[in-house]
């Protein structure tokens, strides 16, 4: 007998969000269609929750308490010196830059003045007169349940790259999206990226809050990537805010034949996160190279899920994510690596690894290898621990006051997986992002 479960608050409050906002979201009549589509999906599936397995360690249904109002038509006001305000750190990586404040684009806040080698656009703009097939492409949100259905009904603007064919960027492309104002809202944003064949191009997606904004947002983020024969993507995403922001976000990565990925993502200060990415090989010869290192304290909750599906012969993938979990943190770390049955050659490997600062503090971590080719090399592991008593009562014994030594040896923990970043203006900016993290946790 199957039991039907009750709506909560959150899921009933998502719904009517959608009714009273619907005719304000951009879209064409194809648009809007849907949307309607994808917010009855949604009423199906209902939030995720721990007897899913995939949301077994995040119970989304149970941690949504409310859901706000979606940032519908923002017109909060952002200055140049606001936004570099917000990005911090990561102000002084030289980039092309697209910005967008509450889910809206700004033109003012952009610098693509010298930009050549890409196209970009706007998706709020593109939704707009979007035909039928061009609707499709851009709602579609079938294969990642409820949160990729709650994007394409929500989703308001983001940025649709095209690098050309052959070409080199010679600057990264910086996607912002900032949030700001006292307006307590949830904001809701996809990115399309495309890569040409043979094309090199670096892309920083950076989720910032400008301080003194109310602490209490939701967001929702997804990002298609493509990655075309013989091409190098070097993409990352950095998201920070103040403690109390509820982040979803998914990446959806497509590598065609002889393909370079390296994916990066950086969190910290977010009340909830769950960052999660698929992967699939289009074409033989793919290399994938994915990490990320994340940061968390009181009662902050983030979760690392991934999928990489080699379904073809002859591909690579690394992955290595750090975690430091301080006070009540909690990190989470799911992934899973499938080995389709003609994909013999497939090398892939698999690390994640926790530093616990607290007895408080919680690791739940499920690798997982789905092999079904035998002419394979296939490898994952993990690890949690506390930091080293031996090594640091040695670091105090050369005359290095403790909490120096605690710093330095966190520092080299989590820069392990930092230095997978190339750019060295982006892996500076992390660093710093890092340290201020330590900081903050030695003040407290």
């Amino acid at each position: 007998m199957n039991v039907a479960l009750m709506k909560t608050k959150a899921e009933q409050a998502l719904t009517e969000a959608f009714e009273a906002s619907a005719a304000k979201l951009p879209g064409s009549a194809a648009v809007k269609a849907r949307r309607a589509e994808a917010i009855g999906a949604f009423g199906s599936l209902g939030l995720p929750h721990r007897r899913i397995e995939e949301w077994k360690y995040t119970d989304l249904r149970g941690a949504l308490k409310e859901a706000l109002p979606p940032a519908v038509q923002d017109e909060t006001a952002l200055t140049i010196a606001e936004l570099i305000v917000a990005l911090g750190p990561l102000a002084h990586v030289d980039a092309h830059r697209i910005a967008f404040v509450n889910g809206r684009h700004r033109s003012e806040l952009d610098d693509l003045s010298d930009a050549s080698g890409f196209d970009i656009a706007t998706l709020g703009k593109t939704l707009a007169s979007a035909p039928t097939n061009v609707a499709d492409a851009l709602t579609k949100s079938d294969a990642n349940g409820a949160i990729a259905a709650l994007n394409a009904a929500f989703m308001t603007d983001g940025a649709i790259v095209r690098v050309a064919d052959k070409a080199v960027l010679t600057k990264p492309l910086l996607i912002v999206f900032v949030r700001a104002g006292s307006a307590r809202h949830a904001v809701t944003v996809r990115n399309f990226v495309s890569i040409g064949a043979g094309a090199t191009a670096t892309i920083i997606e950076a989720h910032v809050v400008l301080p003194g904004s109310t602490p209490d947002a939701q967001s929702n983020a997804l990002t298609e990537v493509s990655v075309g024969k013989a091409a190098t993507l070097h993409h990352a995403k950095v998201a920070v805010d103040d403690g109390k922001c509820v982040h979803l976000a998914d990446w959806d990565v497509v590598l065609q034949a002889d393909a370079t990925y390296r994916g990066f993502q950086f969190s910290s200060g977010l009340g909830l996160a769950r960052n999660e990415t698929n992967v699939r090989y289009a074409g033989e010869g793919g290399k994938l190279d994915l990490s990320g290192a994340y940061m968390a304290r009181a009662h902050e909750h983030i979760d690392t899920t991934l999928v990489v599906d080699h379904a073809v012969p002859g591909c690579e993938s690394r992955e290595l994510f750090k975690g430091v979990l301080d006070g009540h943190g909690r990190g989470v770390f799911q992934g899973k690596i499938i080995v389709q049955p003609n994909a013999q050659k497939t090398d892939g490997k698999q690390m994640s690894q926790a530093l616990m600062l607290s007895a408080d503090a919680e690791f739940d971590s499920k690798p997982e290898l789905e092999i079904f080719a035998d002419d394979v090399v296939c490898g994952h592991g993990t690890t949690s621990a506390e930091l080293d008593p031996d090594l640091l009562f040695y670091c105090r014994s050369r005359g290095i006051p403790e909490s120096q030594a605690r710093a330095l040896m966190i520092e080299s923990f989590i820069g392990e997986a930092i230095d997978k970043i190339e750019n060295p203006e982006l892996h500076t900016a992390l660093m710093a992002y890092a340290i201020n993290w330590l900081a903050h946790t030695a003040r407290g």
